[in-house]
């Protein structure tokens, strides 16, 4: 944990650095105990790597499990862009990841990967209750991390805190009542010393995906369900969207499907660096990019 000023609150938490800074406020110290106790219910139920969870129960055994009022807008989104990609976003990449080696004890040693089974052949939700049919390791990491910076918000915005920029791991939602933007740099995936462009972002959020995080042997963070391989036909790329929900989990979605679908139904503007290093944007992204090349 550190401070500046009283204005910054940085940590380690749910696996990445965290870093919030506030305006003309002052972090308490209850303030920032309530933000950690959050994240720290929130991780209590959606994460695969602690063996308290809600979801590493849900590994073990099937039945019934009462999720808590934040589920209902994360599954349900989940559950739209599984039937958006037809299939290829879905929670149930969970054994896969953890079988390729991104398991509890980041042990990134690959076992026998299994098939991934269907939506509806494994899981029901209907509010509160998450019917679990059979066993299975439950993923949300394509969604949850930038949910949870939107609930870190409200709660900010719930303690008469309303102008801010939270970034976890670079999932980055920013908040002004003046309506000042503020400056990104957006990552180099050959180099994470540099960035290819630097993004104006104002009461938004932006998350990116890259390749080379979280990379191991022949597999990164993002699985195809179908291929049960990763997808090497983009390097990186970035979503802006109004919440870090949708535009996290769009950032996955796009290893998969084509912007055009997926604008169908949602709002957003992104930008993809192809492996051949070929930028592209929607017209109206909202950064200026430096040469991508090489």
């Amino acid at each position: 944990m550190a401070e500046h000023e009283n204005r910054s609150f940085s940590f380690e938490a749910i696996g990445t650095h965290w870093q919030i800074d506030i305006s003309n406020e002052s972090f308490s110290a209850d303030l920032q105990a309530s933000i950690l106790r959050r994240i720290d219910e929130f991780d209590k139920i959606y994460s695969r790597f602690r063996d308290d969870s809600v979801v590493m129960a849900m590994s073990r055994n099937a039945g019934e499990y009462v999720l808590p009022d934040d589920a209902r807008k994360l599954l349900s989104l989940y559950k739209k862009l599984y039937d958006i990609t037809n299939g290829l976003f879905t929670p149930l990449i969970g054994n896969v990841l953890s079988d390729a080696g991104y398991d509890s004890s980041y042990s990134f040693q690959e076992k026998q990967l299994r098939n991934v089974p269907a939506w509806e052949d494994v899981m029901q939700y209907e509010y509160p209750v998450l019917s679990m049919k059979q066993p299975a390791i439950i993923d949300v990491g394509a969604g949850g991390k930038g949910y949870l910076v939107d609930i870190i918000a409200d709660l900010l915005v719930s303690h008469g805190i309303d102008s801010f920029l939270i970034n976890a791991g670079g999932d980055i939602v920013h908040r002004d009542t003046d309506n000042k933007k503020v400056r990104i740099g957006l990552e180099d995936p050959a180099d994470s010393k540099k960035v290819v462009g630097i993004a104006d972002i104002g009461n938004q959020s932006i998350c990116g995906s890259a390749t080379n995080r979280r990379k191991w042997g022949r597999f990164h963070h993002v699985m195809n369900p179908k291929t049960l391989s990763s997808p090497e036909h983009i390097i990186a790329l970035w979503v802006v969207a109004d919440t870090g929900l949708l535009a996290d989990a769009l950032a996955t979605c796009l290893f998969f499907t084509s912007p055009e679908v997926l604008l169908r139904d949602f709002q957003f503007e992104y930008a993809i660096i192809h492996t051949d290093f070929r930028l592209e944007k929607s017209p109206t992204f909202p950064a200026e990019f430096f040469t991508v090349l090489p």
